[in-house]
C-alpha cells in the first residue's frame, strides 16, 4: 500500500484509514507495529486509536505508531536520530512576547513611541510573533522585510515597515546571541530535516501520512518524500475527483478543494491517479450534494440541484438571537444523551457562542469537554489579582474594594461568613455616595466618624481595613518597578488576601501557579514600568492563557474548533455560529502589513483561511446527523448568514423570507429544536401576582408629612409606605458622580445666597457678575471636570443673565422679597404638612406669589389639575394661612408660578398656575380627605393606583413588583 490515496468526505475517515491498515498489516502485529502514521494534529492521533479499536471490536491490539504532523515533537519521530539534538532550543512563546514587546515599547518615529504602554506593545508584540510565525512557515527570509522599505505605501504603512525591518535585523541577531530560535521555524526545519533525511536513507518500514491538505511549505515537503517511499502512502482528506475540468482549474483560495489542488501539483500527481482508499464506497447522493454546494462560481450556471433526500441527514435552525442558537445547541446535545452510548458535538469558530451552550448545559448539571479550555484569565484565582491590583492602582476606591474583598477566595485570615458579613456593614456605612480613590487612611477616618448600630460593629470594619492595609502595603508602595518585582510583591499580596493553601489549590490555583512562574521568568530583565501600567499589562501577560481541565467532563459530549474537528468522529454535529465573519472567519491581514507587503514577501493571501475553513465545513457536513445553526441578530444587530448556508438555499431554490415554504430540512428544525427552545422557559400556566396592598396598623401611619413625601403619597401610596412606615431608603450608589439632583441644589443655593445678599430694591451694576461667582462657588466641584464645564458653565451664564434681567423687571415694577428657603408647615385634620418654599415675593398691594425652581421637568397642566403637583398649592395654602412663620402677616392675595431655570433658550422661563384660586382649595380637600382616609385600620397603600400620574423616579418598583402585576390589568381609578 504505496503512493496517494483519497477517502472521500462522505465516508469516516478516521475509521475507514484505521480498517483499511488493519485489513493491509493486522495479520501480523509486529508488521502494524512497526508502521508510523502521522496525522494533523494530537485530537486526531487520539481519535484513530479510538478508530482501532472500533475497528479490531475492542481486541487487544499492538497499534501502529501514531504522532501529530502539526505538533511537531521529534521525541515522537523515532526515526528522527540525532539530527534534532542539532537544533537550537526554541524561544519560549512567554519569553519571546517579553522580548518582542521590549522592540515594540521601544521603537518610535519622530518622537512618537508605536505603543502607548507596555500592555499596548504587548499586545502588538503577539501580532508580530504571528507575522514571524507565518514568514517561518513559507520559509520567507527576515532580510526581506528590509526591502519593503522601497515599497510605494501609505505613510502610517511607512512607519510600519521601518520597523519590520529593524525587527528583521535586530530579532535573528538576538536569537542567535540566546542560542535559540523561534519555535515555528525549529519545527519548520525538523519537517525539512526528517523529508532530507528519508530522502537519503528511506526507512524500511511503512510510512502513512493522513488526513493533511498540505497547506505549508514544509509538509507539503514531507508529503511529497513519504509519496515517493517504497512503502510510504499519503491519504488525502475528501478529494473531488468527480469535479469537472473546468471547475478544477478555476478554483480559487476560498474554495476546499483548492489546497489539495496545490498539494497534488507539489507532489506531482494528477487528480485522476489519485486512488480511492480500500473500503466502503460511501454515499453518492451526499457527494453530489456537497460537490455542488461548493462549486465554483464561474461555473455555477451548470449547477445541477440535488434531490432533497440529500438533505435527510441535516436539520437546520436559524434562531433569532446568540441566546437563543444557545439553548437550542444545548437542547440539541442533551436529546443526544437519551440515547445510550450516542454521542455529540459542536463545531464553532465562535467562543462566545461556545461559552454560552456550556452555560445553557449548567442547566442539566453537564460539564462539556471543550476542546479550547477556558481562559486562566477568567477563573478565581487569576481574578483574585486582577481585583488585588486594580483596587491597589485605584487607590482602594469603593467598587474596586468592594470586589477585592467579595471575591471568593479572599479571606484575610477571617471566616469567610464574618468577612462578608462585616464588608456588607462597610459597604452600607462607609463606602456609600463616596467618589473614587479615597485611598485607607481616608477609609480608616470614614470609619471612624460613620454611624454604626453598635461599636463591635465599627470595631469589625476598622480590623477589616488593617488587614487590608497589611496585605496591601507593600504592593501599594510600588510607584514603579520591572515586571518580575511588581508580579513578585501581586503574588506576596494575594497570598496574605486569600491564603498560600487557597490560592493555589485545584487545577484553576495549579496552572496559575505554572503560568505566572513561566511569565516571572520570561519578563526578569525588562525594564521598569510604572504601577498604573501594571493592572492593564498583568490583564495582557495572562490574556493568552488557556485552563484545560483533567477530569470532571462529559464523556460522549464535547465542543470543537474547526481544527480540532478534523478527523473526529461524532453521531451528532452541531455546526454553530453560521455567519460571516464568524464561519468563514472574516479576513484580516493583520496590524503590520497589507496586502501588497504581503504580495512583496511572497505569503498567501488570508483567503486561504476561508477555503481551510470550507475544507472544514464540508467535511462536518458529510456526518451521520448534522444540525446547522445561526442567530439573526447578534447584541441587537442584524447578521448575514454564512456563504454557505447563502449557497445552500440558492442550490434549493429557497429564498428567506419570502412565502414559498421553506426546505424540509429546515422545517424540521423549526418544529423540533426552535419549538423546544421556545417552550423550556415558558411557564405551563401564568398567573400574575395581585398589586401589592399593604394595610399597616394606624399607629404605625405618619402623622407629619414634607409637601415632597405628599406628593409620593399622592402618586404612589405604597412608596410612601415603604419609606416612612418601613423606613426603606434607596442606598446612595457606590462613586456615585455628581448629577441632576446635585447640579440643582447648587443652583438653589446660589440662587438664595444672591437673594439674602440683595433682598430688595434695583440690583447693582454689577449684579451678574456677583452671580456668576456665586455659581462658580456653588458649582465648583459640579464643573471641576472639564467636560462638565465645557456643557454647564454656558448655560449657567445664559440663566444668569436671565435671572438678573427678570430679576431688575420685577423689582422695578414693586416685587420685593420675603422670603427665601423659608420653613413653613399647617396643619390638614391629623395631618401635619410641613414644606420649605424657594421663595416668596410681595408684588405690591398684599399680593404674594409662591415661586418654586425647577432645573428639570416642570408639572404639566394635566398633572396640575388632576392635583398630582401639589407642592406649589400647599405652599400656596400655607401662605395664605400665615403657615411661614419668617414671614409676617398675611397676603391679600397668593399667585403661584413655576421658574424653570435650567439654562435652555434664554436661559429661563416663568409659568404662572393661572388657575390657583380654584386648585389651591381643591388641594386642601384632597389632602383633608386622604387624612381622613387613611386613618383608618383598613386603608391600603396600594401600589401605583394611578399609573400614568406614577412618580418621575420610583426607588421602591423592585419592591411592588410592577412588571409582575400590571399585566392583570392597571387598575385605574
Amino acid at each position: 500500500m504505496n503512493g496517494v490515496y483519497s477517502i472521500g468526505l462522505d465516508r469516516r475517515f478516521a475509521d475507514e484509514l484505521a480498517r483499511g491498515i488493519l485489513a493491509e498489516h493486522g495479520n501480523d502485529p509486529l508488521a502494524l507495529s512497526d508502521l508510523l502514521i502521522l496525522l494533523p494534529t494530537r485530537r486526531s492521533v487520539r481519535a484513530l486509536r479510538e478508530a482501532f479499536l472500533r475497528a479490531s471490536d475492542g481486541k487487544p491490539t499492538i497499534l501502529p505508531g501514531m504522532a501529530p504532523l502539526g505538533d511537531f515533537d521529534e521525541g515522537e519521530w523515532d526515526t528522527m536520530g540525532d539530527q534534532a539534538l542539532a537544533l537550537p532550543p526554541a524561544i519560549d512563546p512567554a519569553e519571546r512576547d517579553a522580548l518582542l514587546a521590549q522592540l515594540v515599547k521601544a521603537f518610535n518615529v519622530d518622537g512618537e513611541p508605536l505603543a502607548q504602554s507596555t500592555a499596548q506593545a504587548l499586545k502588538l508584540a503577539r501580532e508580530l510573533g504571528r507575522l514571524l510565525d507565518e514568514l517561518a512557515i513559507d520559509g520567507v527570509a527576515f532580510d526581506r522585510l528590509e526591502r519593503l522599505v522601497e515599497g510605494n505605501f501609505a505613510h502610517h504603512w511607512q512607519r510600519t515597515v521601518q520597523f519590520l525591518a529593524i525587527v528583521g535585523e535586530h530579532w535573528p541577531r538576538l536569537l542567535a546571541a540566546r542560542g535559540q530560535i523561534d519555535p515555528l521555524e525549529r519545527r519548520t526545519r525538523s519537517i525539512r530535516a526528517q523529508a532530507d533525511r528519508w530522502r537519503a536513507a528511506p526507512p524500511a518500514t511503512p510510512v502513512i501520512a493522513a488526513g493533511s491538505t498540505g497547506t505549508q511549505p514544509a509538509t507539503r515537503e514531507l508529503l511529497k518524500v513519504i509519496a515517493d517511499l517504497p512503502n510510504g502512502a499519503v491519504v488525502l482528506p475528501g478529494l473531488d475527483k468527480d469535479m469537472d475540468e473546468e471547475s478544477w482549474l478555476k478554483l480559487d483560495p476560498t474554495h476546499p478543494q483548492y489546497a489539495l489542488r496545490e498539494l497534488l501539483a507539489a507532489l506531482g500527481r494528477e487528480r485522476q491517479a489519485v486512488a480511492d482508499w480500500p473500503g466502503d464506497g460511501g454515499d453518492p447522493a451526499r457527494r453530489l450534494l456537497l460537490a455542488e454546494l461548493m462549486r465554483p462560481a464561474e461555473t455555477s450556471d451548470v449547477w445541477s440541484r440535488p434531490a432533497e433526500a440529500s438533505l435527510e441527514h441535516v436539520t437546520r435552525a436559524d434562531c433569532q438571537t446568540s441566546h437563543q442558537e444557545a439553548l437550542v445547541i444545548a437542547l440539541a446535545l442533551r436529546e443526544a444523551l437519551q440515547t445510550p452510548r450516542r454521542t455529540a458535538a459542536l463545531v464553532t469558530p465562535d467562543r462566545d457562542l461556545a461559552r454560552r451552550v456550556a452555560a445553557e448545559l449548567r442547566r442539566w448539571n453537564i460539564e462539556i469537554d471543550d476542546s479550547a479550555g477556558e481562559p486562566l484569565f477568567d477563573t478565581p484565582p487569576a481574578t483574585l489579582l486582577r481585583c488585588l491590583v486594580a483596587a491597589v492602582d485605584s487607590g482602594f476606591a469603593p467598587v474596586d474594594v468592594l470586589a477585592l474583598l467579595k471575591h471568593p477566595l479572599c479571606t484575610l485570615g477571617l471566616k469567610r461568613t464574618g468577612l462578608l458579613d462585616t464588608t456588607r456593614r462597610l459597604d452600607r456605612k462607609v463606602l456609600r455616595g463616596l467618589k473614587p480613590a479615597p485611598g485607607i487612611g481616608l477609609l480608616r477616618r470614614l470609619v471612624e466618624t460613620a454611624k454604626f448600630g453598635a461599636e463591635t460593629d465599627r470595631a469589625a470594619v476598622a480590623d477589616l481595613i488593617d488587614r487590608l492595609d497589611e496585605a496591601t502595603v507593600d504592593l501599594a508602595r510600588l510607584e514603579r518597578g520591572s515586571p518580575q518585582a511588581l508580579l513578585e510583591a501581586t503574588i506576596a499580596a494575594a497570598e496574605k488576601i486569600a491564603s498560600r493553601e487557597t490560592l493555589w489549590a485545584g487545577a484553576a490555583g495549579e496552572a496559575l501557579s505554572d503560568a505566572l512562574a513561566k511569565l516571572g521568568a520570561a519578563w526578569q530583565d525588562q525594564r521598569e514600568v510604572a504601577f498604573g501600567e501594571w493592572p492593564a499589562l498583568l490583564a495582557a501577560m495572562l490574556s493568552t492563557e488557556i485552563l484545560r481541565p483533567a477530569y470532571g467532563r462529559h464523556p460522549r459530549l464535547a465542543i470543537w474548533g474547526p481544527l480540532e474537528a478534523r478527523l473526529q468522529r461524532a453521531d451528532l454535529l452541531i455546526l454553530g455560529g453560521l455567519n460571516e465573519g464568524s464561519w468563514p472567519p472574516s479576513v484580516e491581514t493583520g496590524p503590520w502589513i497589507n496586502r501588497p507587503m504581503r504580495v512583496a514577501l511572497g505569503l498567501p493571501q488570508p483567503e486561504r483561511r476561508i477555503g481551510q475553513s470550507a475544507h472544514d465545513f464540508a467535511a462536518a457536513l458529510s456526518a451521520e446527523r448534522v444540525l446547522l445553526t445561526r442567530a439573526e441578530r447578534d447584541a441587537g444587530a442584524p447578521t448575514v448568514p454564512s456563504r454557505w448556508l447563502a449557497r445552500l438555499d440558492a442550490l434549493f431554490g429557497y429564498e428567506p423570507g419570502s412565502a414559498k415554504a421553506p426546505p424540509e430540512y429546515i422545517q424540521r428544525g423549526r418544529r423540533s429544536y426552535l419549538a423546544w427552545a421556545d417552550a423550556l422557559d415558558r411557564p405551563g400556566q401564568y398567573k400574575p401576582v395581585a398589586r401589592p396592598e399593604p394595610r399597616p396598623p394606624v399607629a404605625a401611619r405618619p402623622t407629619r408629612l414634607s409637601v415632597s413625601r405628599l406628593e409620593q403619597w399622592r402618586r404612589d401610596p405604597y412608596g410612601l409606605y415603604a419609606r416612612s412606615i418601613l423606613g426603606l431608603d434607596a442606598l446612595d450608589p457606590l462613586e456615585a458622580e455628581l448629577g441632576a439632583a446635585e447640579r440643582g441644589s447648587a443652583l438653589h443655593d446660589a440662587l438664595d445666597e444672591f437673594l439674602r445678599d440683595h433682598p430688595s430694591g434695583l440690583l447693582p451694576a454689577d449684579a451678574l457678575q456677583r452671580f456668576e461667582a456665586l455659581g462658580e462657588r456653588h458649582l465648583a466641584d459640579i464643573l471641576a471636570a472639564p467636560a462638565e464645564r465645557a456643557f454647564w458653565w454656558p448655560r449657567f451664564r445664559r440663566l444668569a443673565r436671565w435671572f438678573i434681567g427678570t430679576e431688575n423687571s420685577r423689582r422695578a415694577a414693586g416685587a420685593r422679597l420675603l422670603g427665601s428657603e423659608t420653613q413653613g408647615s399647617m396643619a390638614v385634620g391629623p395631618l401635619t404638612i410641613e414644606a420649605r418654599a424657594d421663595r416668596i415675593d410681595d408684588n405690591g398691594g398684599g399680593a404674594w406669589e409662591v415661586i418654586d425652581y425647577k432645573t428639570g421637568r416642570v408639572p404639566s397642566k394635566k398633572e396640575l389639575k388632576a392635583l398630582f403637583a401639589p407642592q406649589l398649592l400647599l405652599e400656596a395654602a400655607m401662605a395664605e394661612r400665615g403657615g411661614f412663620s419668617a414671614i409676617k402677616g398675611k397676603p391679600k392675595s397668593v399667585r403661584i408660578s413655576y421658574w424653570q431655570a435650567n439654562g435652555l433658550g434664554q436661559g429661563g422661563k416663568v409659568a404662572e398656575i393661572e388657575e390657583s384660586d380654584e386648585l389651591v382649595p381643591a388641594m386642601l380637600a384632597l389632602v383633608a380627605k386622604m387624612a381622613d382616609h387613611f386613618a383608618r385600620e383598613g386603608t391600603a397603600y396600594e401600589a401605583l393606583p394611578w399609573p400614568e400620574f406614577g412618580p418621575y423616579f420610583n426607588d421602591y418598583e423592585h419592591l411592588e413588583r410592577v412588571a409582575e402585576w400590571s399585566t392583570a390589568g392597571s387598575g385605574e381609578e
